[in-house]
């Protein structure tokens, strides 16, 4: 019998659908005051579902692998099982039907000035010249970049190519560009098929130098810290819109500012920031030109489904002895 501790806060039902995954195994859930696991609280578990809050090793000696909620692995790196042979996967893949129409909409509502229409209706006067105002950029024949080709990302690229858009993508293995991690079904781009060209991480720069949209999917990394600085940005052009819901560490916020100010990029759609929540002080708050959400785009009432349907799925892998999905690698930090 194989143990498995479950520290988020599923219902019965989705509880259910794990312990179908066969009778091997016995699942305990122990949510703990604000979903946090408490480090000296010991356990037989083989394996574990959790937000990110690990217990010590020592009381955890029968750990093998952990199952994260979220697809971000940043929050564990300090923690002492982090540098063990522990096995850890990642939730990357349920976010990507949410996560795409987010960063959709904030094209949508650039293209279609929807800020506008807000700022009138504020001001409760019917405008004067409809057509200078409210004449909008078709995504036809517009180009897309995306940065980072993971699950959001393709399907992202599946729901921009129906609108006619020219799809440049980068990729850190750009050799291989097939998807071989979680994916729902019908989403997405497996086989890699959708882009117009696909570039390495290393030609970011020349791959955003063509694009009317930019959208930045990255995690942070060593590699990817920063990666938005203030060349990237010169090196976009002054028409286009940059799109976050990566990684706020990813973009250099005070060249992101500059760039906005000085109108080295037309505008931005910023759903993640350096700092969380975003300070009052923050130019960005006063930029006619951004449009600010708090770090939401990864929300959906589907997310615990998703989820657990991930999780059964790596269950039934792990008591197989089958590759399991979303691995994490230590070296490339995702």
């Amino acid at each position: 019998m194989i143990d498995v501790l479950v520290t988020a806060s599923f219902s019965e039902n989705l509880l259910a659908k794990l312990r179908a995954v066969s009778s091997d195994i016995k699942i305990e859930q122990y949510v703990g005051t604000n979903g946090r696991y408490p480090q000296d609280r010991a356990t037989d578990a083989e394996i574990m579902y959790t937000y990110g809050n690990l217990p010590l090793p020592e009381v955890a000696p029968n750990l093998r692998w952990v199952q994260l909620h979220s697809a971000g692995i940043n929050h564990l790196i300090d923690q002492p099982f982090w540098e063990s042979d522990i096995i850890f996967t990642t939730a990357s893949g349920i976010h990507a039907p949410n996560m795409a129409q987010y960063a959709l909409t904030q094209l949508l509502a650039w293209a279609q000035r929807v800020p506008i229409w807000f700022k009138v209706k504020n001001e409760g006067t019917w405008p004067k010249k409809r057509w200078d105002n409210y004449l909008p950029t078709e995504l036809r024949g517009q180009t897309l970049g995306i940065v980072g080709y993971g699950s959001i990302g393709r399907e992202l690229a599946r729901l921009a190519k129906g609108f006619g858009m020219t799809i440049l993508v980068t990729k850190r293995d750009a050799r291989h560009i097939e998807d071989l991690g979680y994916a729902l079904p019908g989403t997405g781009d497996p086989k890699g098929t959708l882009p117009n060209r696909i570039y390495p991480g290393e030609a970011t720069r020349s791959m955003v130098s063509e694009c009317d949209y930019v959208v930045n999917t990255l995690p942070d990394t060593e590699k990817t810290h920063h990666l938005f600085d203030e060349e990237m940005f010169r090196a976009m052009k002054p028409s286009s819109f940059f799109v976050n819901i990566g990684r706020g560490g990813t973009v250099n916020e005070k060249d992101l500012i500059r760039a906005l100010k000085k109108g080295w990029i037309a505008g931005a759609g910023l759903d993640v920031f350096a700092e969380e929540p975003l300070p009052d002080d923050s130019p960005l708050w006063q930029l006619e030109n951004v449009l600010l959400t708090p770090h939401v785009s990864g929300f959906t009432p589907h997310y615990d489904e998703r989820a657990t349907d991930l999780f059964a799925e790596n269950l039934r892998r792990y008591l197989h002895g089958k590759p399991l999905l979303n691995l994490v690698n230590r070296e490339t930090g995702y």
